[in-house]
């Protein structure tokens, strides 16, 4: 006989039975339709499409050992970890499992000399360590951490440095790039189909150990090419051709050669000086810059811009040293503001520039849009407020940083430097005759869908040499200051994006958002949270007893 009780035992085990086999049945479904759900606003933990495409497509295991570990981390770097922990999770999970990482301390060496021996080798494949000073209990304290990795696939490895700029402060910024340096590392080893490079020569191009940084850091990720274009019949075969600092004049052959190569669907980048200034020169009395004459004008105005004859100077530039007393045995130096020299920190909201820290130019000239129909210009870097224009021919002397400039002056700014464009491009050559002793085979008057990017400053990718040594110094240090600028993360940003077939480049659009705390607030209503977080509890469970007691005691008295 089925009593009430029983019958109620067994309405439970049933539930429960259906339970549990809802939970199984969920669980076999969720194992064959993988899905992950983000719930923060900006979409922090997820993974870019065409990084989980590269991730789904691996051939072989990826092996990732991240050196930024250690028991004394503070706390900016403490998250910089556990960001990289996490995307690196993300990684082995839309990989398959095919991305394996561990977090090493490259300061557990036993010995001292073991551990130099260790940190010289990191310093060899691209991991550099950060010096990092703080002060803690009133006592200044200086160590190393190294906020890098290295990426190891199919036998080959390379070194990802996943802290932005120079400075521990740009943890926020770094966390916003783990993805796209950690996913480029892993496509640039993965990657067997290297695109192909040109590098115009033929008209005075930087070259040689001048060119040796930007050029050292192309062949890392393509197939690098010196490409004279006057013997050249065309430019075919190649993915990019970037014609860097010329200063001789383009004959209208080798013009009408880039003219229909980018017809035909080619990516060029021009870096252009407009003006001849020579800071070897600067010294001279009445020294004065006059244009180049390039002969690409004509051709640039044609795709939507131009570049004007004039030099621009900012209030915020990089410094340069000159002798302001002492004598030849032990002169005065100090470094002052050179205004020739802008520092770069305005930038487009674009992949491109996203993130970077300053950029050093010199002598650049500003850029000026045009109409183009079918054409995109997107500005990329700019001026600061405090800029001007000084119209050619302009006088470039170093004796002009003694004298005390209005800043009233300087109220041009921003400027725009360079532009990208985007589009279908018309060909300079539409209703005229093609120059004598070029091949017009397959000419075409409309480009198809291409990008070109235009800066007017060639010395953007002239590095240093070192004058005792004779070794090119990495693009964009400052030797002065020992500073490193962003012209080579600039120019590769730049290289990525136009030959960037899969996308990959927008990983850089991610965004972290942080949320800092109301400093004056908490001060002001420090003992109002401190009551609501430790005495309210407390009393709402007193309250709650309290009742419960009279509860029961009201209940059953009545018995």
């Amino acid at each position: 006989m089925v009593t009430w009780k029983n019958s109620k035992r067994i309405g439970d085990l049933l539930l429960l039975a259906n339970v549990l086999v809802g939970v199984v049945l969920v669980n076999v479904v969720a194992s064959f339709y993988f899905f992950r759900i983000d719930l923060t606003e900006e979409k922090r933990y997820t993974i870019q499409p065409q990084t989980r495409a590269l991730l789904s497509n691996l051939e072989d295991e990826v092996f990732v050992e991240v050196f930024l570990e250690g028991q004394d981390l503070n706390p900016e770097f403490k998250r910089l970890q556990k960001s990289i922990r996490e995307t690196l999770e993300e990684f082995r999970i839309y990989s398959r499992n095919q991305v394996k990482f561990v977090f090493t301390d490259p300061l557990q060496a036993t010995t001292e000399r073991a551990r130099n021996e260790f940190i010289a080798d990191l310093n060899a494949r691209g991991v550099s360590p950060r010096n990092v000073i703080e002060t803690r209990n009133g006592e200044r304290v200086e160590k190393f951490v190294f906020p890098g990795a290295l990426v190891a696939y199919q036998g080959f490895e390379t070194g990802v440095m996943l802290l932005r700029g120079n400075r521990a402060q740009n943890i926020a910024q770094s966390i916003e790039e783990i993805e796209y340096e950690l996913a480029n590392a892993i496509y640039k080893l993965s990657n067997t189909q290297r695109k192909r490079i040109g590098l115009v020569r033929g008209h005075g191009e930087l070259d040689s150990l001048a060119f040796a940084s930007f050029n050292n850091a192309l062949l890392e990720q393509y197939d690098v090419f010196k490409v004279s274009l006057p013997r050249k019949t065309s430019l075919s075969g190649y993915d990019l051709v970037i014609i860097a600092k010329p200063t001789i004049a383009f004959t209208e052959q080798d013009k009408y050669k880039v003219d229909q190569y980018i017809m035909q669907g080619g990516k060029v980048i021009f870096l252009l000086d407009r003006l001849d200034a020579d800071m070897n020169r600067a010294s001279e009395e009445d020294y004065l810059a006059f244009p180049y004459d390039l002969n690409l004008d004509d051709l640039l105005f044609k795709y939507g811009v131009r570049i004007n004859q004039d030099l621009v100077q900012d209030r915020v530039s990089g410094r340069y040293p000159i002798v302001v007393g002492g004598d030849r045995a032990q002169p005065q130096v100090m470094q002052l503001e050179w205004p020739f020299f802008p520092l770069v920190n305005h930038y487009a909201t674009h992949p491109v520039t996203r993130n970077l820290d300053a950029t050093l130019f010199r002598f650049v000239s500003s850029v000026d849009t045009v109409k183009a129909t079918g054409v995109l210009k997107t500005p990329l870097v700019f001026t600061s407020n405090y800029a001007r224009k000084v119209q050619a021919p302009v006088k470039v002397s170093v004796n002009d940083l003694r004298r005390q400039m209005r800043d009233e002056s300087f109220a041009a700014g921003p400027i725009a430097l360079g532009y990208l464009l985007e589009g279908k491009f018309t060909s300079l050559y539409k209703n005229r005759f093609a120059p004598e002793g070029v091949d017009a085979a397959g000419y075409r008057e409309e480009s198809v869908t291409t990008k070109v990017v235009v800066l007017a400053d060639g010395d953007l990718a002239r590095n240093d040499v070192n004058p005792r040594e004779g070794i090119p110094q990495p693009l964009g240090l400052d030797p002065f200051t020992n500073y490193t600028f962003s012209n080579q993360d600039l120019l590769l940003n730049t290289v990525a994006y136009l030959l960037d077939d899969n996308g990959l480049i927008k990983a850089r659009n991610k965004e972290v958002k942080v949320r800092p705390l109301d400093k004056l607030k908490i001060k002001n209503e420090r003992t109002f949270w401190q009551v609501v977080n430790l005495v309210l509890p407390v009393v709402v469970l007193l309250l709650f007893g309290f009742a419960r007691a009279w509860w029961r005691s009201y209940k059953y008295s009545r018995f």
